[in-house]
């Protein structure tokens, strides 16, 4: 298994039910493979942050197929190797893990608080400091309880 940093490996940052249900490959090139080094530096610190605890990654890089098979956007950071989708458990619920990021000071681009299951993070280099939340409702911004 190839390890990009301490607590993630390629593996973990390619994975997908999609790929492996639809037979679609989801092996990055070379030069994503580089982001998802960084992308997976940053993910060390987001993990420091949230006190040590397992981050169980759910969705990172993904190739244009699999991110159409996802329903991504068209120019998704999944894409190019800059976007975790992410839950940690043991910290608590994904509301409460993206608070702590957004107060943290942690520079990245789009911390978005997804239907109130998950966290999604991009470091691409823009940095756009975006907070959102993105429910049943559509796309807000703040990190805010998710709609039914």
């Amino acid at each position: 298994m190839t390890q990009l940093s301490e607590h993630f490996s390629l593996a973990e940052l390619t994975v997908s039910e999609n790929a492996r249900r639809l037979g679609l490959s989801n092996t990055p090139p070379p030069d994503i493979l580089k982001r998802l080094t960084t992308t997976a530096e940053h993910m060390e610190r987001v993990r420091a942050l949230l006190l040590g605890q397992a981050i169980h990654v759910s969705s990172a890089y993904r190739s244009p197929a699999v991110n159409r098979a996802a329903g991504g956007a068209k120019a998704s950071a999944h894409m190019s190797g800059w976007a975790v989708d992410f839950t940690c458990p043991d910290f608590g619920p994904p509301l409460l893990v993206a608070r702590r990021i957004a107060l943290s000071g942690l520079a990245f681009d789009q911390l978005i608080h997804e239907f109130g299951r998950w966290v999604h993070i991009s470091f691409d280099p823009d940095n756009r400091g975006q907070v959102l939340t993105i429910d049943a409702q559509g796309t807000r911004p703040g990190l805010l309880p998710v709609r039914p």
